[in-house]
C-alpha cells in the first residue's frame, strides 16, 4: 500500500489544484515522499481549504515553486517504485482524484488503480469487531480523522494539516486496525488502546 495525503487549494479536483502530495510505502515506511507546487494557472482557492492546510495564497501562487504536472510526475515515479501500488488513507478518494485529474491537466498517464483502502471504512469495522458503535452525527457515520487517531491512541493530527504528517498517522492508524501493531518510531510510546484493555 501507499499511504498518501494531499493538500489542496480547495475541495473540488476539476476546480481546485494540489498544493502538496505526502506519501509513505506501508511496506516500508521509512521511503516517504514530500513535495509541494504551485496551483496551476486558473484553478481557484477557497480560503477555507488555506485554513486546514496552512499555506497562504501567496505560498500557493509562488511561481519559483515546480508546477502540479513537476510535483505529480515526481510523485508516480517515487510510487513505481514502490511494491504495491493500491492508495491508501483517510478518505483517500479524495487524494486519488486530485492526483488522477493533475494527471489528466498535464497530459500524464494515469498508471495507478481505482480501487482503494479507506481508514475510514477499517476504522468502522473494527468499531463493529470490538462491540464499540460507531459515532453517529445526523444520522450517518461520525468517524473523522481526529476521532479515528483517538481511536487507535494517537495524538491527532496538529493544525494546520501537512501531507506528510497527515500520511504518517493514517500510516499508523492503518498498522494498528489490520495488524494490532505499531509501526513509525514517533507513535511508539502510545499504546494500542484495545490491547491495553486486554492485558489489564
Amino acid at each position: 500500500m501507499i499511504i498518501v495525503d494531499v493538500e489542496s487549494s480547495g475541495t473540488d479536483p476539476i476546480k481546485h489544484s494540489i498544493l502538496s502530495i505526502g506519501a509513505l510505502d506501508f511496506d516500508n515506511p521509512e521511503n516517504q515522499f514530500y513535495g509541494e507546487c504551485k496551483i496551476w494557472e486558473g484553478a481557484h482557492i477557497m480560503d477555507e481549504a488555506l485554513i486546514v492546510n496552512g499555506f497562504s495564497r501567496e505560498e500557493a501562487t509562488d511561481k519559483n515553486k515546480q508546477t502540479e504536472p513537476e510535483l505529480v510526475k515526481k510523485f508516480i515515479d517515487w510510487a513505481l517504485a514502490c511494491g504495491e501500488h493500491t492508495f491508501a488513507g483517510q478518505n483517500i478518494s479524495f487524494d486519488r482524484d486530485f492526483i488522477h485529474n493533475a494527471c489528466f491537466r498535464g497530459h500524464l498517464n494515469w498508471p495507478f488503480a481505482y480501487r482503494t483502502i479507506d481508514q475510514h471504512s477499517l476504522c468502522y469495522m473494527h468499531m463493529i469487531k470490538q462491540v464499540i458503535n460507531p459515532p453517529v452525527n445526523k444520522n450517518r457515520t461520525d468517524l473523522n480523522s481526529d476521532k479515528i487517531m483517538q481511536y487507535v491512541g494517537v495524538p491527532v493530527e496538529p493544525h494546520p494539516h501537512n501531507a506528510l504528517n497527515g500520511a504518517k498517522v493514517a500510516c499508523e492508524a492503518i498498522s494498528r486496525m489490520l495488524f494490532d501493531k505499531k509501526l513509525l518510531p514517533e507513535f511508539e510510546k502510545f499504546e494500542i488502546p484495545w490491547i491495553l484493555e486486554s492485558a489489564t
